[in-house]
């Protein structure tokens, strides 16, 4: 079996492009990351593809006429490469029309929170300022609004009452490096397929694509 080619958009450290690498180097992700792109040349995510032998590809929206013009150009290093799957991990910028239309339902992102609520940026700050009970993170396919796409899998943790941003984003990211993997995977084996607002995920039982941690007894 072929198999298929990720390319990844980072623009910091890239803790969860890492958790994909692991994934595909321990054999429980049957695929291979072709190509990352940063528009920070200071983006910790190019060591950590260097590291690996992945190609890293810094394209700058300041060296392009227009946010459209950018994404063609995105989207052109992604064809070039065969990418059949695009990864957001904690790329920082709002994805343009261009590489959502040529990727459709093949653009996957994670957000810190458990979507619809607290979208856009800090959403453990969000979360922990409001009050929740409950927060996680949520694995989505990118649409054209924030952080409104179609969700994949999502998993929760309880929020605490002397929480801190830090304390409840760190618990978050655990179970990111977790669920983000294991979409991909989903992906790659052809089990997801989105009917209207819904991702039906073929095989799995309905409690697969919701994780609580730690565990409910």
């Amino acid at each position: 079996m072929e198999l298929m080619n990720i390319g990844v958009l980072a623009s910091g450290r890239g803790s969860n492009f890492q958790a994909i690498i692991d994934a595909i180097e321990s054999g429980s992700l049957k695929a291979r990351i072709v190509l990352l792109i940063s528009d920070n040349p200071n983006a910790f995510a190019i060591e950590r593809a260097r590291k690996h032998d992945i190609e890293p590809l810094v394209m700058l929206p300041s060296q392009f006429g227009t946010r459209n013009d950018y994404y063609k150009a995105v989207v052109r290093e992604l064809r070039i490469r065969e990418v059949g799957l695009v990864v957001l991990a904690g790329f920082m910028r709002i994805i343009g029309k261009p590489l959502i239309e040529a990727y459709r339902n093949r653009v996957m992102n994670i957000h810190p929170a458990l979507l619809p609520s607290f979208p856009g940026l800090h959403g453990q700050k969000q979360a922990q300022d409001y009050g929740v009970r409950i927060s996680g993170c949520t694995v989505h396919f990118v649409d054209e609004g924030m952080d409104t796409g179609p969700v994949i899998i999502q998993a929760a943790v309880p929020v605490a009452f002397e929480d801190t941003e830090e304390s409840l984003a760190e618990r978050i990211l655990k179970l990111e490096h977790k669920i983000f993997p294991e979409a991909i995977r989903l992906f790659s084996e052809g089990r997801l397929e989105v009917i209207g607002r819904k991702v039906k995920i073929a095989g799995a039982a309905p409690d697969k694509s919701f994780l609580v941690f730690p565990p409910l007894d």
